[in-house]
């Protein structure tokens, strides 16, 4: 393996913020071209960007492993049973482990592969409208402990705790935000930046973008959009007014009804369901 190259690639895939893994042989049984420490690269569609398994060996049921791991963000241990046609057709039969895979190819042997999915940092973006906001503060404060990679876009912030980058600019520019699934924006613009920012966001691939707003500027801002031309698709998965209904006053309040929005929809849960007593079906 190409040293060099592998860490080059590694590396353009950390800085683009791009999801992939890393598929490492860990262990070798019988007769194969690939040893222990051989790895592969593969990208989030299914490439092989970097590394070796030493070649002849087909690297197929291994990326599809891997695409499935980038899916569930959990790695997995996959055995590769290199065998005659006869051999891999049997053992596809009578296999229910899904970590047990029977491949048809000269190699022979069997290879165990960690497969780890490398996923970038999930960020917290606040869009702040310039000034003293302590709901904007409050977000940064509460984000950080959350776990996510607190991201400011505030042309002129007013913070009392730094995020992790601030970014002193009054428009969204998804390209260099680098803006992708992992990402949940939420916007504080107050109106007047409001269908400006959005409109931005509307053809990115966040997870969630969340608008702080009274029920009548939301309106407005929706129609506002969609004269703009922006998909309904978008306008009716913005969260807004933001803010599960817990009664918040304060701003600490306020962002942890926020906050706590942006993880139900990072742990795929519908806050407006409470779960069922204990012990029910």
């Amino acid at each position: 393996m190409q040293a060099g190259h592998y860490a080059r690639h590694l590396s353009e895939l950390v800085a683009r913020r791009e999801p992939f893994a890393v598929a490492t042989v860990t262990r070798t049984e019988g007769s194969t071209l690939a040893k222990s420490g051989f790895k592969i690269l593969i990208t989030q569609q299914g490439e092989v960007a970097a590394g070796t398994l030493g070649g002849g060996c087909p690297e197929g049921p291994i990326v599809e492993a891997a695409l499935l791991a980038l899916k569930s963000g959990e790695p997995r241990v996959l055995r590769v049973h290199l065998v005659d046609t006869e051999a891999s057709v049997a053992g596809t039969l009578r296999e229910s482990d899904p970590n047990e895979v029977w491949v048809q190819t000269n190699c022979g042997g069997v290879l165990e592969v960690y497969i780890e999915p490398m996923l970038p940092t999930q960020r917290l973006i606040v869009v702040g409208q310039g000034g003293k906001d302590d709901l904007e503060g409050a977000l940064v404060h509460l984000g950080k402990l959350l776990g996510f990679e607190v991201v400011v876009v505030d042309p002129n912030p007013s913070l009392a705790e730094p995020p992790h980058v601030l970014r002193r600019e009054g428009h969204i520019d998804a390209q260099t935000l680098g803006l992708n699934r992992h990402d949940y924006v939420v916007v504080l613009t107050k109106g007047e930046r409001d269908v400006a920012v959005l409109e931005a966001l509307a053809s990115t691939p966040v997870k969630f973008v969340g608008l702080l707003a009274s029920r009548h500027r939301l309106q407005q801002d929706l129609e506002e959009l969609a004269r703009h031309g922006v998909s309904e698709e978008f306008r009716t998965s913005l969260h807004a007014p933001i803010g599960i209904d817990i009664g918040a006053k304060t701003p600490e309040e306020l962002a942890v009804a926020i906050l706590a929005e942006v993880l139900a929809a990072k742990y795929g849960k519908d806050p407006r369901r409470a779960p069922g007593p204990s012990g029910t079906g």
